[in-house]
């Protein structure tokens, strides 16, 4: 895996959110949603770096960082393997343009998930899920969002990410 340059968003993540260290999200990610693979984990951020838009970042928030579900305490795939799903949001200019002008809950700023009940909002994303999923066994989720909407959601409602891809392209 790639050395990343320390950045803002980087250096807000590596403090402790939600309770949880940089090491702690990462673990955890590895273990629920990976099987414990890092190399799995590591074959999935390869293809996400891939498939988004230059200088664009990509971050991964959940229960697969937390493991609960935020809302209810839920334990990630309490319903069996595979039914807990990543919640990924692209950081950039770039990843909000991939968003159709109904996508969108704040407009040009956060975007809502591509999903299953939701996949014309984002029509070239599409093949990216469902590489993603393919990858996973399990749902995927994909938003955007402005880098100011996923420091205030981790700094200030202790709502914890991991930075898979740094914005810039870092």
């Amino acid at each position: 895996m790639r050395v990343l340059k320390r950045s803002r968003l980087m250096d807000q993540a590596s403090e402790l959110q939600g309770g949880l260290s940089e090491q702690e999200k990462l673990d955890n990610v590895i273990r629920l949603a990976f099987g414990g693979s890092r190399e799995r984990f590591d074959e999935f951020v390869a293809a996400l770096r891939r498939d988004i838009p230059p200088a664009t970042g990509a971050v991964l928030r959940g229960s697969a960082v937390t493991g609960c579900r935020w809302k209810d305490g839920t334990p990630f795939d309490a319903r069996g393997p595979g039914t807990s799903d990543l919640d990924i949001t692209l950081v950039g200019p770039a990843a909000i343009g991939l968003f159709t002008v109904t996508g969108f809950f704040v407009p040009g700023v956060h975007s809502r998930p591509v999903s299953d009940g939701d996949p014309g909002i984002a029509p070239d994303l599409i093949p990216l899920r469902e590489t993603l999923m393919a990858m996973t066994g399990r749902p995927v989720n994909i938003q955007a969002s402005r880098e100011v909407v996923i420091q205030f959601r981790g700094d200030m409602l202790g709502q914890p990410y991991l930075v898979l891809i740094e914005p810039g392209g870092a």
